[in-house]
């Protein structure tokens, strides 16, 4: 029998060499690998980017959000003669942000922080960590786990993935029934960026810890979804009119209702009625939320929609007229909650005129800002935060 030896080589325009310490002024950011210095850190938050490749000519440093203080396009970095590249930007907001290199053209992550799905592939993230905030930083409190639960769509026939958040306690305490919130993510993110990025179960950790919410059980989808034998897209980051249906949604609408709820009821502990179920999302999630929920308002009582694109509201036509008897929509939903950053003007402002549309119309409603915060986690950390303390009481 011979024997038949392949070798592959590929170039490698970035070298994973060991990285020089930087200034003793400049920590290491925490989503670093390994203890690597780099990127690192300044005292007034500025940012050091460095990385050796010493065949490339031209190196940049970008990322997909121009209010991050990164940059508002991409920035090029500048070579030393051992071959790294670095630059110092900022100061960078504080929170978490997506960021990447691009090495003679190719975009590449950097090998020394850790990596996120964001924009439907796998980047590099830095966490600029806030001056003041703690309510997502790891505490000494009882932590809750976050699960792979698999299960079978018949919408799509297909398996799918949900992450479950089940609160600290939950396989101790084994005769409690726990209320459940659907949590979603943004366009192209998946079902990881809630815990990944979000910090979500933290978040929650600490509120139960100090008694500030309720212990729940938080769903993570992915949220994307095709009919069998229908070409696979990612739903739009922008979703349509609010009294409409976004194409692409149908499809997860179905699952959420008819393969979701049902699987996650049979296999967990909950409280197993629309009294104890909430849903909520960020972004294309809160789109998603609004036409889910406000369409089976015989599934949820608790409703939250973080930085949703919400365009052209009319309390009186949208979601098939389901505002239009305040009266009966009050008494059925517990918490209409509507949130944006200050700093993302479309949401913003999008998310002001529904919450005005709505108290015109008699709606009880919620109304949060996140002050100086664009279209970005830390948004959406501080929108949790807020949103879960007032779920199932």
């Amino acid at each position: 029998m011979r024997l038949l030896s392949i070798l592959f080589v590929a170039a490698a325009p970035i070298a994973c060499w060991t990285q020089a310490a930087p200034t003793p002024d400049c920590h290491p950011a925490p989503t670093n690998l390994g203890g690597s210095p780099y990127p690192c850190i300044h005292p007034d938050l500025r940012v050091t980017f460095r990385v050796v490749a010493p065949d490339a000519h031209k190196v940049l440093v970008t990322t997909n959000n121009s209010d991050s203080g990164i940059g508002k396009g991409p920035v090029e970095l500048t070579r030393a003669q051992d071959g790294a590249w670095t630059v110092t930007v900022g100061p960078v907001v504080s929170g978490f942000h997506y960021y990447w290199y691009v090495v003679d053209g190719l975009e590449v992550p950097d090998p020394f922080s850790e990596s996120y799905f964001g924009h439907n592939k796998e980047l590099s993230g830095i966490e600029v960590p806030e001056a003041v905030a703690d309510y997502y930083a790891i505490k000494d409190v009882p932590h809750g786990d976050v699960r792979i639960h698999l299960y079978h769509s018949k919408t799509t026939d297909a398996w799918r993935r949900a992450y479950v958040y089940t609160p600290p306690g939950y396989d101790r305490n084994t005769q409690t029934r726990y209320p459940v919130l659907y949590l979603q993510h943004g366009a192209n993110e998946n079902g990881t960026s809630w815990t990944r990025q979000g910090r979500a179960n933290l978040i929650l950790d600490n509120l139960i810890a100090a008694n500030k919410a309720k212990p729940m059980i938080v769903v993570m989808e992915t949220g994307y979804a095709a009919q069998p034998a229908a070409t696979f897209s990612i739903a739009p980051a922008a979703a349509p009119p609010a009294a409409g249906r976004g194409q692409g949604y149908s499809a997860f609408e179905n699952i959420v209702i008819s393969d979701l709820i049902p699987a996650i009821d049979s296999a967990y502990r909950t409280l197993p009625d629309r009294e104890h179920r909430a849903m909520a999302g960020l972004s294309m999630g809160g789109a998603q939320t609004l036409q889910i929920t406000l369409t089976h308002l015989d599934q949820f009582a608790w409703i939250g929609a973080f930085s949703a694109p919400i365009r052209n509201f009319d309390a009186k036509t949208a979601y098939n007229g389901v505002f239009t008897d305040a009266a009966a929509f009050n008494r059925r939903v517990h918490l209409f909650w509507i949130g944006a950053g200050t700093v993302e003007t479309a949401m913003h402002e999008g998310a002001k005129s529904m919450h005005e549309g709505l108290d015109h119309a008699g709606i009880h409603n919620i109304f949060f800002e996140s002050p100086g915060t664009a279209h970005e986690f830390l948004t959406w950390r501080r929108d949790l935060a807020d949103f879960a303390p007032r779920l199932f009481r």
